[in-house]
């Protein structure tokens, strides 16, 4: 048997699934090729307001209404109660120091809270990825696409013609023709295997590894003591994407509505030696005995399914793009689950193929198109790779760590502003990294954090990340009131009217629009 395609994608996950709709929704015919089963475990789960934006882009530039509803989560609740989710209101940041119990106190130096929606029914969200990834693809073979599961590629042969793809199913062999084949399968992935590409170092990221599963029966902060002090945080601590730092690494927390909490440690390999984190789960408990809270957080905790260890977490392959094919950019690199950049880079992708097919396939420019593509790609993984190099090289430094954060949190709340009010041109591409002031500001800075710091040195080092937010802040993260803890507040955006160049008013109807109001 062989079967022709316009596009052949390989890897059902969300941005395969996504990449298929839109595909169809242009014309082209398209089959989705995975090697597993849904529903399935994935990482790579906490959505942000920058990625449920781009998702809310690609549903309204190519029809796709029926994905509307999942860029928040109030509507994602009334829509899709049969597909679990989580609540993610922000981005909370708590700092630990091994063998001692976290304390809060007034001025909140040990935590940092940066609240990403003023309410729970425009907050972004969690995906759990077996409900998530299920769902997108059966819109997919609804879209018209063609759906084999289970399927093994033992060969693979591309040229500027497409691709020949001999696969196997169920004990059936069958060919796949496409003329362009897309790899949507992750870091170390199908193509960057069968090509034998190179994997390239990444400059600035200390070598790290992973453990993770999901768990039920996970406490809440906020049921815990020593964890709020003072004034009632900006939204409840664990409604969140929960960072617990220390130095050498940091644990995630994300919760989801079906009982489910996914968890795992992303630390350096001299820590990860040191707990043996290839053990698995005696690995994770050994951790937990040197962080007193955290242990008391999961003492009641059942793992789900075994530990997952990542001997190397970051990555960068080769070559993005060839001769008939291309990597989406969660198989071309991933750097970290910190910060949570890998799904407005992947989304970034999937909007930046998209728009090459429908406006140069089949046309000389789609090769030119392929390869800016490969270089925004691999600018914005480099961008992400500084950023995230800078927060590790500091995480026994609270208080620049925090410092540092915000950069990202400027560049995303400023991003996320511009694109709603139809001024895309104001950000340009992830993290404004090639914005010609905000992108040099953010480099300097985060290059200096990676050097050993004097005194006088880190105090300035710390002016000038506020002299780079600054003009970009739109959220009031340069405001000394706040203590490290950034609620939604409708003035801070009024107050930088300016540096959108937005008038009261769109600002009045842009906040309209997102239902800022709406409680």
């Amino acid at each position: 048997m062989k079967e022709a395609y316009d596009i052949g994608i390989v890897g059902s996950g969300f941005s395969g699934s996504l990449l298929a709709m839109i595909a169809r929704r242009l014309g082209l015919s398209v089959v989705l090729l995975e090697k597993t089963k849904h529903p399935r475990f994935a990482i790579g789960e906490s959505s942000t307001p920058v990625a449920n934006l781009l998702l809310e882009e690609l549903a309204t530039r190519y029809d796709l209404p029926r994905l509307l509803p999942l860029t928040k989560w109030g509507t994602w609740q009334r829509s899709y109660p049969q597909v679990s989710v989580g609540l993610k209101r922000g981005f909370t940041f708590l700092h630990h120091t091994f063998d001692a119990p976290y304390i809060d106190d007034d001025r909140h130096w040990h935590q940092l809270l940066v609240a990403a929606s003023p309410h729970d029914g425009i907050s972004d969200t969690h995906w759990y990825r077996p409900d998530f990834d299920h769902f997108l693809m059966q819109e997919a073979q609804q879209a018209g696409a063609d759906y084999y599961d289970e399927t093994s590629i033992h060969d693979v042969a591309v040229s500027n013609e497409g691709a020949t793809l001999q696969c196997q199913r169920h004990g059936q062999s069958f060919t796949v023709l496409a003329r362009f084949l897309v790899d949507a399968t992750g870091p170390r992935g199908f193509l960057h295997r069968t090509l034998q590409l190179p994997e390239i170092a990444l400059e600035h990221l200390p070598p790290t590894q992973g453990l993770f599963t999901h768990f039920t029966d996970v406490q809440r902060l906020e049921d815990m003591a020593g964890l709020t002090k003072a004034e009632v945080p900006p939204y409840p601590l664990d409604d969140a994407a929960v960072h617990h730092v220390f130095d050498g690494g940091w644990m995630w927390v994300l919760r989801f509505n079906n009982g489910i909490t996914s968890a795992g440690v992303a630390i350096k390999d001299d820590l990860a030696q040191e707990l043996r984190l290839s053990e698995g789960a005696p690995a994770w408990e050994r951790l937990l005995g040197r962080l007193p809270t955290v242990r008391q957080q999961f003492e009641t905790a059942h793992a789900t399914m075994p530990f997952i260890h990542a001997p190397r977490l970051a990555f960068r392959s080769g070559a993005g793009v060839g001769p008939g094919w291309a990597m989406l950019p969660s198989a071309a690199g991933f750097i970290d689950p910190l910060l949570s950049t890998g799904f407005p880079l992947t989304l970034l992708g999937v909007l930046r193929l998209g728009e090459a097919l429908a406006n140069d396939w089949d046309t000389p420019r789609f090769t030119e198109q392929l390869q800016r593509y490969a270089l925004h790609t691999t600018q914005e993984l480099l961008a992400a790779e500084r950023m995230v190099a800078a927060l590790y090289a500091n995480m026994h430094d609270f208080e620049l760590f925090a410092a540092l954060s915000l950069l990202y949190f400027a560049a995303a709340s400023f991003t996320e502003t511009a694109r709603r009010l139809d001024k895309p041109q104001l950000a340009g591409g992830f993290l404004l990294h090639d914005h010609p002031r905000f992108g040099p500001a953010a480099r300097a800075c985060c290059e200096r954090a990676l050097q050993p710091l004097t005194p006088s040195s880190r105090a300035q080092l710390m002016a000038d990340i506020k002299a780079a937010i600054a003009p970009f802040d739109v959220a009031g993260l340069t405001r000394t009131d706040r203590h490290n803890r950034y609620p939604v507040d409708a003035q801070d955006l009024f107050a930088a009217a300016d540096k959108l160049g937005a008038t009261h008013e769109e600002l009045t109807n842009l906040l309209a629009r997102c239902g800022f109001a709406t409680v």
